[in-house]
């Protein structure tokens, strides 16, 4: 069985509904609403369509083919610059220090404030697997594909201030933008002191299903740098997209051969834009750079001696 990594088209729209209805909520990327998901879908489709080179405020969407049947079976996107439509905020989890001399005592206080630092910077976000297909290392193939396809196409306790719950609060965020943000959060900093001890644990930690996608943003270089999501309060992870090290071993080469018995595991792609693919497949690349794949990957990127391919270890 092979899968691989395509461009979303519209009529993804059904496997997509289905796999955001299993997401339990709070996912502020994959939302169970159809109209948010086709529009979602249509603005992909633009961004995919673009013809010129400026960075502008796009967002692409991926999605994992089973190559036998056809079926969706998974989903990740990528935000060219987040911040540009709505503000993109976030905590940022501070220390201050204060100093009497009169009861010589220095007192530190954490504290959290809302802060759009990270505007402007590139997402990596939204990514879902179905759950019957959660094995066989295609989670990992789900988030390294967006590395490589940026690597070819370079050059907790919002309810008490929303007046809603998490679910209603994210649900809101994904459906409609995020302006009730700037209109309702605190303009000050919040201590975490005054905060119950259940919250102030957890601050900075990912939910329980998502620690091994933090790990595997950890293996790809990225850190947590003291940026706090603000609806959940786990943490934002963030890295220089030369040291991301899917990006930064990412080669390019020519197809020399597609019949390759015994290699090296990678994961290769091709195409630009609308016509992006990746997929797992064996490789060996010469003194050259020319590389040769196994017949599986190169039929699932449905390409010819010749033709392009970029690749990175698995």
């Amino acid at each position: 069985m092979t899968f691989r990594l395509r461009a979303a088209r519209p009529e993804d729209i059904e496997p997509l509904y289905e796999m955001a209805k299993l997401t339990g909520g709070g996912f502020t990327n994959l939302p169970a609403d159809r109209s948010a998901l086709e529009a979602k879908l249509a603005r992909a489709e633009a961004a995919f369509a673009r013809e010129d080179d400026e960075l502008g405020d796009d967002q692409f969407v991926l999605v994992l083919e089973n190559t036998e049947n056809g079926q969706v079976r998974g989903t990740c996107q990528l935000f060219t610059q987040v911040g540009q439509q709505w503000p993109f905020y976030s905590y940022r989890l501070t220390t201050l220090t204060q100093h009497s001399q009169e009861l010589d005592r220095t007192v530190r206080a954490e504290l959290l404030s809302l802060v759009t630092d990270l505007e402007g910077a590139s997402e990596v976000g939204g990514l879902f697997l179905h759950p019957n297909e959660r094995a066989g290392g295609l989670g990992l193939l789900l988030a390294r594909s967006r590395y490589l396809f940026i690597a070819m196409h370079r050059d907790g306790d919002a309810g008490r201030f929303f007046g809603m719950s998490f679910q209603e609060a994210d649900y809101f965020n994904a459906i409609n933008g995020n302006q009730f943000i700037a209109d309702l959060m605190p303009k000050h900093p919040v201590y975490i002191a005054m905060l119950d001890e259940d919250a102030r644990k957890v601050i900075g930690l990912p939910h329980p299903t998502g620690r091994a996608a933090m790990r595997m943003l950890e293996q790809e270089g990225f850190a947590y740098e003291n940026y706090v999501d603000i609806f959940d309060g786990g943490p934002t992870m963030t890295a220089r997209t030369d040291q991301v090290k899917s990006i930064a071993e990412a080669t390019p080469g020519t197809l020399s051969d597609i019949s390759l018995d015994i290699g090296e595991r990678a994961l290769i792609a091709t195409g630009s834009l609308k016509d992006f693919r990746c997929a797992y497949g064996r490789r060996e690349v010469d003194a050259d750079g020319n590389i040769a794949i196994d017949a599986a990957c190169a039929q699932a990127l449905e390409v010819a001696v010749g033709d392009e391919v970029w690749s990175v270890t698995r």
